[in-house]
């Protein structure tokens, strides 16, 4: 009989640790549900109707509308869309490829300039790292006015060196370089901040061995400070990249997607489809496009830095 009485006990105390257990686990997922409801109402179901939309032709001038099947992905793909797809994607990636190449290789350089911990160098990071605090439509009025063609301060300074002026943001070939000034103008200071901490927790014993070997600062630069710093890297091109590929305001104030769509970049795009052409059903569609196209990018990232990136530090 004992025997059979222990292990009726042993089973008991089983169902009971099970019991706990689920308790457990259903507080944690209380503990968890506002999240998810604020995710679902307005991330999710948001999500869910924008594909509802896609599907549909609803235009804003109008009070009603229709389902319509495929019809603006076809427009989209095969349509009247596809050249304005084509330039707003390649405007897009030439002006985010020189924003991300601008941040790392800009903030880098900054970084190992002024990496001294001195009262003065910590003054002048600090100007170069003040734009970022400067609201993105204030600074890009500020820089329409430093770019104006017949009246910029830019202009007047080629001028005094003998450089004749430039229409900056009015023509095709300078538009995406003007906002593009910008860009550097705000982006490089938060990246050398970056830079900068991840420098300081490198190991000084690195640096006292490849010292003892005899390397130069160039190769100190090469194989140690570059390699461990690849987290670093790694991170701010992620964020730098999905930053830029969703750019709007700078180009709302700064050109208007002109002159001749030369910055027409996806986000603005899908604004004048939406609020502009009226054409709801048509941004959707195109927001659906670029949601995919981010996902699919970040993704790729994620994978490559998994072989590429050193967390030894």
């Amino acid at each position: 009989m004992e025997p059979v009485l222990e292990n009726e006990k042993k089973i008991e105390l089983k169902k009971s640790k099970i019991s706990n257990i689920k308790v457990e686990e259903f507080k944690d997922f209380l503990t968890v549900l506002p999240a998810l409801a604020f995710f679902g109402v307005f991330i999710y179901y948001p999500l869910a109707q924008l594909f509802n939309i896609s599907f549909t032709n609803w235009n804003l001038i109008k009070d009603s509308y229709k389902y319509v099947g495929l019809k603006n992905y076809q427009w989209l793909y095969n349509g009247s869309g596809k050249a304005e797809l084509i330039n707003s994607l390649r405007v897009t990636f030439i002006y985010t490829l020189s924003e991300v190449t601008i941040t790392l290789v800009g903030g880098m350089l900054l970084a190992l300039l002024f990496g001294k911990m001195t009262r003065k160098y910590a003054f002048m990071r600090s100007i170069v790292f003040m734009p970022k605090y400067v609201g993105m439509s204030t600074a890009a009025v500020v820089y329409a006015w430093i770019l104006n063609g017949k009246y910029g301060i830019l202009n007047y300074v080629l001028n005094i060196f003998g450089i004749p002026s430039v229409d900056w943001l009015t023509q095709q070939s300078t538009a995406l370089i003007g906002v593009l000034f910008l860009t550097s103008w705000r982006v490089v200071g938060y990246a050398m901040i970056i830079y900068l901490s991840a420098m300081q927790g490198i190991s000084r014993d690195y640096y006292e061995a490849a010292s003892l070997d005899g390397a130069t600062k160039v190769q100190e630069l090469r194989y140690i400070t570059i390699p461990l710093l690849s987290p670093t890297t790694l991170f701010l091109f992620v964020t730098t990249f999905i930053a830029s590929m969703k750019v709007f305001q700078s180009i709302d104030v700064m050109t208007g997607g002109g002159p001749y769509e030369s910055t027409n970049v996806m986000v603005y795009w899908i604004y004048n489809l939406a609020f502009v052409d009226f054409r709801v059903d048509r941004a959707a569609v195109t927001s659906i496009l670029f949601f995919i196209i981010l996902l699919v990018c970040t993704i790729l990232t994620m994978k490559v830095s998994d072989k590429s990136v050193n967390y030894d530090s």
